[in-house]
């Protein structure tokens, strides 16, 4: 129990005795610091944009190499050589554009973004899912084997539902970029996977001339293998992208693209094939970009 003398208050010492802290000077607890920002030499320049982490900023860091135009689906038949004017042979890779329709579009209101569905070949009803055929159905589009979103940079992009995409979308001597899974090779070594030299081939090596070695330390790294480490496994198998591939010839009846060297996947693999990024965007012909009438989808179906 506290004595009579705490409670008298005039054993209190005096006002000017007791110190005082002012609220707004009192240190704050919270994730945010107390302290003002430490001046960056780096960033004094008026003219730096502002930083933001919105879906708006970043499709505007992306406009620049967002292709103006869709991209075509196709199917790798196989490679073939050509000879240019000089006489050089060089070889050539020949893709077949089959039935390649407009499906669907992905709208800036409804998606956040804008892109075309491009769909390919043609798949038996009973093969299809009813969500999928639900969704055919809608657009009036016979189904598809493929089906595939390429983004283009805003809605002029945006070609109508049903259109057909056929060779002459693309022009002889302009550039554009492969897409298609790589062929799967199974279980692959370090040598093989990732091009390891291997163990010596003598002095004292048994058994191990192939082998990948240490996988990391006993202590230092704090025993345990590093994420992303180099090791044997499964190869191939996975989407590869070529860049900077020169179309040399189209053939519009037959639907067939030719393009210089080769291109990702097996012989019969599903290709995406779009306009490089890191070129000139090509100047389009005007009737490739008009309407033109949809495709029967009776007659697809033939």
């Amino acid at each position: 129990m506290a004595s009579k003398a705490c409670q008298n208050s005039s054993y209190m010492p005096l006002s000017f005795l007791i110190p005082r802290f002012s609220p707004q000077f009192a240190p704050r607890r919270g994730i945010k610091s107390i302290s003002k920002p430490r001046p960056n030499r780096f960033n004094r320049s008026p003219n730096l944009p502002l930083l933001e982490s919105t879906t708006a900023a970043a499709l505007e860091r992306k406009r620049f190499t967002t292709p103006l135009r869709t991209g075509a689906l196709g199917t790798k038949k196989g490679m073939t050589a050509m000879y240019d004017p000089d006489g050089r042979r060089f070889p050539c890779t020949v893709v077949q554009m089959d039935r390649v329709q407009v499906v669907a579009h992905k709208t800036r209101e409804r998606n956040g973004y804008f892109a075309v569905q491009v769909g390919s070949g043609w798949k038996h009803p009973s093969n299809v899912t009813r969500p999928l055929l639900g969704h055919f159905a809608e657009h009036k589009v016979s189904p598809k084997r493929h089906l595939v979103e390429f983004k283009v940079k805003d809605e002029s992009g945006l070609l109508d539902i049903g259109k057909t995409i056929g060779a002459s979308w693309f022009q002889e001597g302009q550039y554009v970029d492969a897409r298609a899974n790589s062929r799967g090779m199974g279980f692959a070594g370090g040598m093989k996977r990732h091009g390891f030299s291997g163990q010596p081939a003598s002095h004292g090596t048994s058994l191990t001339h192939r082998a990948m070695g240490s996988a990391g330390q006993s202590q230092g790294g704090g025993s345990r293998v590093y994420p992303g480490k180099k090791m044997a496994g499964r190869m191939g198998g996975h989407q590869v992208t070529t860049q900077n591939v020169k179309v040399v010839k189209v053939d519009d009846d037959k639907g067939l693209v030719v393009l210089q060297g080769s291109i990702p996947g097996p012989d019969g693999c599903s290709v995406k094939l779009s306009d490089a990024v890191k070129k000139p965007w090509p100047k389009v012909p005007t009737h490739l970009l008009a309407a033109q009438p949809a495709a029967d989808p009776v007659s697809d179906t033939a």
